[in-house]
């Protein structure tokens, strides 16, 4: 038969191990390539859009195979070596194909049978449907919203799929993954000339009769010098927001101009992805050092392919980037710039966007799925890519065709480490394998570089670049190391801060200069207590306190959302004697302003940023100025740049280094050596004070030093002594169940299992410091193997054994995963 000629192996959104063989008729055979979208059906009801990773002619045998219902694509929406990246990060990251496609690809790009179909209500251009696309969009306009398995029963069957995806890409629907942005086309204010005025002369005429509105005449006239209205080509709008900018104006001069009918305000279309603003080129002159490290950067590129720039805060490695940059664009290749931080995205895309204009893209979570959609499909089409994507870890799944350069910026941050779901993986190290199928160039740049970085610097593996002078040599900033159980003993402290701290904030805002206080902890109090019989309240499914967050009113869980209110008397012995410990950002900001009452106080951590914009509000007021204290969490340690700030100050350094993990003076060390980087910046010299109740600790010499190299050595001596990275790869397993008995049966029998496979490599299994969140209980086994073993034979052993422990009747519900170099 014609159908056992013809197979393809398709990857399920769905996390399975394997892919599945389908069938083809011989003309979807001729049709169909590598990265395809097709119909299938799964089990015995469902549809799902699997994509093409093989094409052959082997027919599996055991097994009936069923057809793939349709073809859904013309040309391929993945790349060969985007399906080869998704393969090494499987195999690597000891997760499953269909997780590493549900995570790669937006959810715009893969329906099934229990998505849900909605018409766009601002959809209004019918007229570039198909027929077949008329009928499928009037009836689900009809119905409201219905699912893809109701819309194929009642309309077209089962390949309504492929007219789902057509509509979509028209715009006229989206899917129920997208009901939360609720797609509309996104529009801007422009003004016109109505036609009675069309004319430079007729214009200056009505200004004429503008004598007593002055702001009517700004607008007028800004309208004429926008529109090049006395030029050879005019242009017929002008965006409103540039209009009254360039007028100084508000928006009543310009309704009083629409009102007599001279300029009209409409409403346009445009893509999100689109950007019209002017470019501004404006090149910095490179200093001799970083002339210096650009040179030894190419000379690097030519003999290996990653280089680690080691710059010290505000050493101008931003500038450095841009060159490089440049220079790949003029070569015709892309560059792909990934940042640790969504938060990040804004200064560094306002800069590129200036330097590049429409070359440049943006491609992070915080877009709307609709977004990323158009994104994609940019750049699976080599006529249109953008040559310059800006993004954060999940910008290393989109399809590049020509990637001449990657930058991993703070390429240090745990935050470029996808945590969960699966797949589990290092931004910074998939970047590396996906730059290496295209024989690009890998530029990590930090001023403190994970000790992972520098130890392939040091070895060899890397080049190694380092730029020891800030931008215009300014200087670094003067740290002082304050200790607070001295201040608090002698009943110096003002809530939490100490006498220097206060005084110099109240110095800082008095000369005009501004504030960013560091604590590393958000809400209000970490936890309350009983102060008669010391009940501290817990969160119900997790083995932790409850956070206070007074602007809630609420106690909440930091790990699986958890809420209560405030209670007024003890759950315990029933007294009033509750009281607050400890202190978190939103005490701080309250503790200011009484403190500093003329300080505008701002705040930035995950609760005051929950929106997509209220990042860019508040780092715009600051900015501007319009803000004198920041308090943050490591939010703003992350490469923020501002021009106006004199004083740094750390609130509390001991939580940071007292954290139980191997990483944790490392981590220390970056995070205070990076904020107090945000300080003094230009000209004036800043000012850095961190608190602290163990000022002898050799982490907080260093960071007062900036001796980067002498935390290296220290750390890498220890971690060589007990065998932990960068001497050896580091495997965690985690086990979790909602009874605790079995959560360590099945630990003990898969460390045993190990132990038998490779011997004391094996450590554990161990009660993590959290013991139980969201119900669930948590162990851990680590394996430690050395960097000269190979570790492939030891995967393929793990996954073997995670999957017998979890069909295993006796432990039934078990859930069982592996993270591969775990942050």
């Amino acid at each position: 038969m014609e159908h056992h000629r013809y197979f393809a192996d398709i990857i399920l959104p769905l996390p399975l191990q394997d892919t599945f063989t389908y069938f083809l008729t011989k003309e979807q055979f001729n049709q169909a390539q590598a990265g395809m979208r097709v119909t299938i059906q799964f089990g015995k009801r469902k549809l799902y859009t699997g994509i093409i990773l093989r094409l052959h002619h082997e027919k599996p045998e055991g097994f009936d195979i069923k057809p793939v219902i349709d073809l859904l694509d013309e040309n391929p929406i993945a790349t060969v070596k985007q399906l080869q990246l998704w393969v090494w990060i499987r195999d690597y990251y000891l997760c499953t194909l269909g997780e590493v496609y549900k995570a790669a690809t937006p959810s715009g790009l893969k329906i099934e049978s229990e998505t849900q179909v909605f018409s766009n209500p601002e959809f209004d251009d019918v007229g570039f449907l198909t027929e077949k696309e008329k009928r499928a969009y009037g009836y689900i306009q009809s119905q409201g919203s219905l699912s893809l398995q109701e819309l194929s029963k009642n309309f077209e069957g089962k390949t309504i799929q492929h007219l789902v995806y057509g509509l979509q890409s028209k715009k006229a629907i989206f899917l129920g993954e997208q009901v939360k942005n609720h797609y509309a086309a996104k529009t801007v204010n422009v003004v016109k000339v109505h036609p009675d005025y069309d004319h430079e002369f007729k214009m200056l005429a009505v200004m004429d009769e503008l004598g007593k509105a002055p702001k009517q005449q700004q607008v007028l006239m800004a309208f004429i010098e926008l529109t090049g209205m006395s030029g050879e080509k005019p242009v017929k709008e002008v965006f409103q927001a540039d209009l009254l900018k360039k007028a100084n104006a508000g928006q009543q001069a310009l309704k009083a101009l629409e009102k007599k009918g001279v300029l009209r305000v409409e409403k346009k279309k445009i893509s999100r992805l689109d950007r019209t603003e002017p470019l501004d080129d404006t090149r910095k002159p490179l200093t001799d050092n970083q002339q210096t490290a650009i040179e030894k950067i190419r000379q690097y590129f030519n003999s290996q392919k990653t280089v680690l720039l080691h710059g010290v805060t505000s050493s101008g490695k931003t500038e450095i980037y841009i060159q490089l940059i440049r220079e790949v664009i003029d070569s015709g290749e892309q560059a792909l710039y990934i940042l640790p931080e969504i938060a990040l995205t804004t200064q560094i895309m306002n800069r590129l966007h200036g330097v590049f204009g429409n070359k440049v893209g943006v491609y992070h979570s915080r877009f709307s799925d609709n977004e990323r959609v158009e994104v994609w499909q940019k750049m699976i089409d080599p006529d249109k890519a953008y040559q310059v994507i800006l993004g954060v870890r999940s910008a290393v799944f989109l399809p590049f065709h020509q990637l001449g350069l990657v930058i991993v910026d703070e390429e240090h941050e745990s935050t470029i480490k996808q945590f969960d779901p699966a797949p589990r993986y290092h931004a910074r190290d998939t970047a590396i394998v996906l730059a290496g199928y295209f024989n690009a160039r890998i530029l990590l740049g930090t001023a403190t570089p994970s000790l992972d970085s520098y130890y392939n610097a040091q070895t060899g593996k890397y080049g190694l670049v380092e730029l020891n002078e800030r931008y215009g040599n300014v200087q670094l900033p003067e740290i002082k190391i304050i200790d607070v159980r001295s201040a608090y003993r002698q009943k110096t402290m003002r809530a939490h801060f100490s006498p220097l701290l206060l005084a110099k904030m109240q110095e800082t805002i008095a000369a005009g200069k501004q504030i960013i206080l560091f604590q590393n902890r958000r809400g209000f109090s970490p936890y309350i207590q009983c102060q008669t019989c010391g009940w501290i309240p817990q969160c119900p499914y997790c083995d932790v306190s409850l956070t206070y967050h007074k602007m809630l009113g609420h106690l909440n869980c930091h790990y699986c959302g958890y809420a209560q209110p405030m209670p007024n008397h003890c759950g315990a012995c029933n007294n009033t004697t509750i009281t607050t410990k400890g202190f978190g950002t939103e005490k701080i900001e309250e503790d200011l302003s009484l403190l500093l009452p003329e300080a505008n106080i701002q705040r930035l951590d995950l609760d005051s940023t929950r929106s997509k914009k209220s990042f860019e509000r508040i780092i715009g007021d600051f900015e501007a100025g319009f803000t004198n204290v920041l308090v943050g969490t490591q939010m703003i340690t992350k490469g923020l740049d501002f021009d106006n700030v004199r004083l740094v100050g750390i609130l509390n350094a001991d939580n940071m280094l007292s954290f139980p993990d191997y990483r944790a003076y490392e981590r220390s060390f970056q995070l205070m050596a990076q904020v107090s980087g945000r300080a003094g910046r230009k000209e004036e010299r800043g000012l850095v004070i961190i608190q602290t109740s163990d000022p002898k600790n050799q982490i907080l010499k260093d960071v007062l030093n900036n001796n980067y190299k002498n935390m290296y050595l220290h750390q890498a001596m220890e971690r060589k002594q007990f065998g932990y990275p960068p001497y050896c790869r580091l495997i965690k397993i985690v086990l979790k169940h909602k009874q605790k008995p079995k959560v360590g049966e099945g630990a003990d029998r898969l460390a045993k299992a190990m132990q038998k496979l490779i011997g004391n490599r094996v450590v554990g299994p161990v009660f993590p410091v959290i013991t139980r969140v969201q119900s669930y209980y948590i162990k851990h086994i680590y394996l430690k193997i050395e960097k000269e073993k190979s570790v492939s034979q030891v995967k393929k052993w793990l996954r073997q054994e995670i999957g017998n422990i979890m069909t295993y009747d006796d432990l039934k519900g078990i859930r069982v995963y592996a993270d591969v170099d775990p942050n």
